[in-house]
């Protein structure tokens, strides 16, 4: 702490302030003429900070692509038979020990009365996804022609700060590469009007992909018709990929004699909710 007892009080030109009023004895004089002094530099100072906001750059708020891909993820319909994580792994060539896409399986209730349900994750292409605005060297962008999330490994330098933004845990440093990888919604099949391997290779059909932005096709009326949700809708991201049925139950969230166990091909996970 300063001892206020030692400070001398003086004005700003190094003269004490005993003398401040030694030719103006009410010191209303020097106050207004160091009043006035300060308020044009204030006005000075402002001036100059309000003509370099105006010189600063507007960032650009990217235009809604014309298409929009999204995917629903029907539960009702998924047997857990991991048809699209080995197929996922075939098309992208993902190396073991990672994933692009799994199923989680969860099981709860108190015996005789228990149950399995499943849970596919995947990259969840979002609107405004976290990843894209922490990535130093915008390796991971969203493409304008239809907004898939994808990664540039021609730049990207496997910072992993991605994965630390992204709230779903999907993404994961390729042991192989050494670049930041994820599901890229089969970027390379879809540009040629085919449907992402997952989706074709679906035993139940659990999985409908299209145009989130054109009212006649059936994932868009699947939404319409249907009460879907998307996870960790808090989070604020809006993602693309939908889910009817889908059951939120988690191991960190179960109540005191209950039992709930998830199992997940993932090294670590997020809340699912």
């Amino acid at each position: 702490m300063r001892d206020e007892r030692q400070l001398d009080p003086v004005r700003p030109d190094g003269v004490p302030a005993t003398r401040l009023d030694d030719d103006d004895p009410t010191g209303r004089r020097s106050f207004l003429k160091r009043l006035g002094g300060s308020a044009a530099l204030a006005a000075t100072a402002g001036a100059g900070v309000t003509a370099l906001r105006a010189e600063e750059p507007q960032q650009e708020v990217p235009p809604e692509p014309e298409v929009r891909y999204g995917m629903l993820i029907d539960l009702r319909r998924c047997i857990g038979c991991q048809a699209c994580s080995v197929a996922c792994k075939a098309e992208a060539d993902v190396p073991l020990g990672v994933a692009r896409s799994w199923v989680e399986y969860t099981e709860k209730g108190h015996y005789p009365n228990v149950s399995r349900s499943f849970l596919p994750r995947l990259c969840n292409h979002c609107s405004t996804p976290h990843c894209t605005r922490v990535c130093p060297t915008g390796a991971t962008y969203k493409r304008p022609q239809d907004g898939i999330v994808v990664v540039d490994q021609g730049i990207c330098i496997g910072c992993l700060y991605c994965a630390q933004a992204c709230p779903y845990t999907v993404r994961f440093l390729n042991p192989v590469t050494r670049f930041a990888d994820k599901c890229d919604f089969c970027a390379h099949r879809v540009s040629q009007g085919v449907v992402p391997s997952c989706v074709n290779t679906c035993q139940g059909r659990a999985r409908i992909f299209g145009d989130l932005n054109d009212p006649d096709s059936e994932i868009s009326k699947m939404v319409a018709t249907h009460p879907v949700t998307v996870l960790r809708r808090g989070m604020g991201t809006e993602p693309n990929v939908y889910y009817i049925d889908v059951d939120f139950a988690d191991e960190n969230l179960a109540r005191p004699g209950e039992y709930v166990r998830v199992t997940t091909h993932q090294g670590s996970r997020k809340e699912r909710g």
